[in-house]
């Protein structure tokens, strides 16, 4: 598809116009901390339900609501109170690669944040650069595993200075960050720059991108998130990742 900058990004802000609307929410994993109201439970609701977001997008949304059941609908109470007994409870979740032992950790990981580190906004604010907040994604893979952890858990956490595109947490944080009155993300992170925020990359969002001139590297990696976002920024400094809707809605819903 051949179009100069300005055709772009006219027909790009049209497809975000389309998409980023309330009825996004219900099928999408965010939906899942849409369903609260207190801060730090749209946080862990978030955060948890980004972390298994990879495969089907119905199966994702069905267990992120399938963790806060089993979370008792109190995400953030049932992190800093937990005992060893209700923990029990989690045995049985599985999503894909990620079972109730990794399931376990990230309740512990996420206590051990919000007891000892200030909570997971903190350590995205105390660790951001000037212009990204891929160090504050390294700074939150160090954390998470200061305390005693199975292996196998790491790699449910990306770091993007081992190459990852990070695609779940920059996804997280553009619900956080972003907030543009649309009703979809929520904006709760007000003093961390939305210019900052990194396109979540996938199969399609980067299919979609190849197409339209927006990437050329080949693999999603982390080369090619910086490609991306270089090329987004130029579209909208402010907020580039605005354009994640476009980029999803064609590949997703256009077959683009």
């Amino acid at each position: 598809m051949e179009l100069n900058k300005e055709e772009l990004k006219q027909f790009l802000d049209a497809k975000v116009l389309e998409f980023n609307t309330p009825d996004f929410i219900e099928p999408d994993p965010i939906s899942v901390p849409h369903r609260y109201s207190l801060k730090q439970d749209i946080e862990i609701a978030g955060f948890l339900a980004a972390s298994i977001a990879w495969g089907n997008r119905k199966m994702i949304t069905k267990n992120g609501h399938r963790m806060m059941d089993l979370l008792g609908n109190s995400p953030y109470d049932f992190v800093m109170s937990h005992s060893d007994y209700q923990l029990e409870k989690l045995n049985g979740f599985v999503h894909r690669t990620f079972n109730s032992d990794d399931f376990k950790h990230f309740i512990k990981a996420l206590n051990h944040i919000y007891t000892n580190k200030g909570g997971l906004e903190h350590i995205f604010i105390q660790n951001q650069s000037e212009t990204s907040l891929q160090p504050s994604i390294h700074a939150l893979h160090k954390i998470f595993f200061e305390i005693p952890h199975l292996t196998r858990t790491r790699k449910h956490v990306a770091d993007p200075y081992k190459g990852s595109v990070s695609k779940r947490i920059n996804m997280c944080l553009r619900w956080f960050v972003r907030n543009d009155t649309k009703g979809v993300d929520f904006g709760i992170w007000k003093n961390i720059s939305p210019s900052k925020l990194s396109c979540p990359l996938d199969v399609h969002s980067g299919n979609v991108a190849r197409k339209l001139g927006l990437l050329t590297r080949n693999q999603n990696d982390g080369k090619a998130l910086l490609e991306l976002d270089a090329n987004l920024r130029l579209l909208d400094p402010n907020d580039p990742v605005k354009y994640d809707f476009a980029l999803f809605g064609l590949g997703i819903f256009e077959g683009f």
